[in-house]
């Protein structure tokens, strides 16, 4: 750009010759001491570059050997770490492992306690139930290890080992028990097998049962001869028991045979109402049972069908005639009503189904009060059996539980028994409601017939009657017209004699 401005110069602005060619001289020899100047800079700059290289490389090589060094401490390090962990992860699995196997044995050892707890018989529970509840206790005590909670489960096992041991041919001990009559007695208990005995010195002797609510067995006695086997066997460990091939269902059956007759005296002093309502209900059932045999015999649908007839015909004293002896109900209302045409025949059909009805009816609203205070009178005896049984907690008696389950189980029985009463007469009563409504529909329809076809027939009566009173009328008119005219020719004459 320096070079060109002179030359644009000249060209605009024509100089003279020499003095063009002094300027470029100048201008070429300084553009070549720059260029000169340059190239030494580029030189020397090199030269330094060349110097300075070589130990930056070797300090390069250096750094890239020493990072190769740390990258293989670091791959060393990563590997010993991910050893460690698997080491961990395994040995945390081991534990994790070993940890499971010791909670399923205890859960096992403890279920093991709450089964050996249901298995044992109510006179063993004074023995092992310390063992057992210090075994339930122990699992949810956070004080104790997991070492020594196994060690109060596994007293458990041991027990129950013992227990096995020392039923091996009969088991004996003392202890107390509820009689039949409520009371404690103090006596032996036997376990032979799956079968507990007890007998008192001098006392009751029987099978040893459990009972809800009560820490204590309570006595069953059966047949004399088998409470002589019983005792004998309580008291010297020795003797002849009845064998129970059922394996307990002989057993069961005997506990829970029961006759009606023990049921009502069980039941309290509201079974005799109860027996009187369920007499009284089969008394009824049974008379309408045999009413409605007896009217189905004396159906004579033939005699209806001849009053029907003779009625379209217009004979009504055939009609009346055919169902004058029939002892048919439909018939011997239709028939009333025909002899009570002239007065009023829908009332006549009226009252002579409303007498059947009655007939029908008859019994059945005893039946209804019977179906509804037996349930009245089995709940009535319930709660006063609940009453009196709930009324011993405040007693203070050791036989309370005892005695308050089986006042409960007695005061059951009144209302099992009205219920009983009630469905029993429920569907008979059902029954006759059914055959009274079947006889009113009959008697209904027969009526409607009748009525239908007497219509015509009373009218024609009705048109006869008054042609009798219109022809009466006349002849009471014609008399009283000849009544008259004598009297008034008997006037006339005397008027002329006077």
């Amino acid at each position: 750009m320096a070079l060109a401005t002179p030359v644009v110069a000249q060209d605009s602005a024509p100089q003279p010759a020499p003095a063009a060619a002094t300027g470029l001289s100048q201008a070429a020899a300084g553009a070549q001491a720059d260029l000169d100047k340059t190239m030494k800079e580029l030189a020397d700059l090199r030269a330094a570059i060349a110097a300075e290289k070589v130990p930056l490389n070797q300090e390069l090589t250096a750094l890239e050997a020493r990072l190769a060094d740390l990258r293989r401490r670091q791959e060393d390090t990563a590997r010993a770490s991910d050893m460690r962990t698997l080491d961990i992860n395994n040995m945390t699995a081991a534990l994790k492992l070993r940890q499971d196997e010791m909670a399923y044995v205890s859960n096992l050892l403890d279920e093991y306690a709450r089964g050996f707890d249901a298995t044992l018989h109510v006179s063993e529970l004074k023995e092992y139930s310390g063992v057992v509840e210090t075994a339930k206790l122990a699992r949810e005590n956070r004080d104790l290890t997991l070492a020594q909670k196994l060690d109060k489960q596994t007293d458990v096992l041991d027990a129950s080992l013992k227990r096995v041991q020392g039923l091996l041919g009969g088991k004996r001990f003392e202890g107390e028990a509820i009689d039949p009559q409520g009371r404690v007695a103090t006596g032996q208990f036997a376990l032979v097998g799956p079968v507990a005995l007890f007998a008192a010195s001098g006392g009751v002797a029987g099978l040893a049962l459990p009972q809800t609510g009560s820490f204590r067995a309570m006595v069953r006695p059966l047949e004399e001869a088998l409470t002589a086997g019983i005792q004998q066997v309580v008291a010297s460990g020795q003797g002849l028991l009845p064998l129970d091939p059922s394996r307990g269902g002989a057993l069961k059956e005997v506990l829970a045979r029961g006759s009606l007759l023990h049921y009502f005296e069980r039941g309290g002093p509201i079974m005799w109402p109860l027996l009187f309502v369920s007499i009284l209900a089969v008394t009824v059932i049974f008379e309408r049972l045999v009413f409605l045999a007896r009217e189905k015999r004396r159906r004579d649908t033939g005699a209806v069908e001849a009053i029907i007839d003779s009625v379209s015909k217009g004979n009504v004293n055939a009609a009346i005639a055919a169902g004058k002896g029939s002892q048919d109900y439909v018939a011997r209302a239709l028939t009333y009503a025909l002899e009570q045409r002239e007065k009023s025949l829908p009332n006549a059909l009226i009252r002579a189904g409303g007498q059947e009805m009655v007939r029908f009816n008859r019994g059945i609203s005893i039946l209804d009060t019977c179906i509804t205070v037996a349930p009245l009178l089995g709940l009535l005896g319930t709660v006063t059996g609940m009453m009196g049984s709930f009324g011993m907690l405040g007693g203070g008696e050791l036989s309370a539980p005892a005695q308050i389950t089986g006042g409960i189980a007695e005061a059951l029985i009144a209302t099992c028994f009205g219920l009983g009463i009630a469905v029993t007469a429920l569907l008979p009563m059902n029954y006759l409601h059914s055959q009274s409504d079947k006889a009113r529909h009959e008697m209904e329809d027969a009526s409607n017939h009748l009525e239908i076809l007497m219509k015509p027939v009373l009218e024609a009566e009705q048109a006869v009657r008054d042609r009798r009173i219109r022809k009466l009328m006349q002849q009471q008119d014609a008399q009283d017209e000849l009544d008259i005219e004598p009297a008034a020719g008997g006037s006339t004459r005397a008027a002329a004699t006077v």
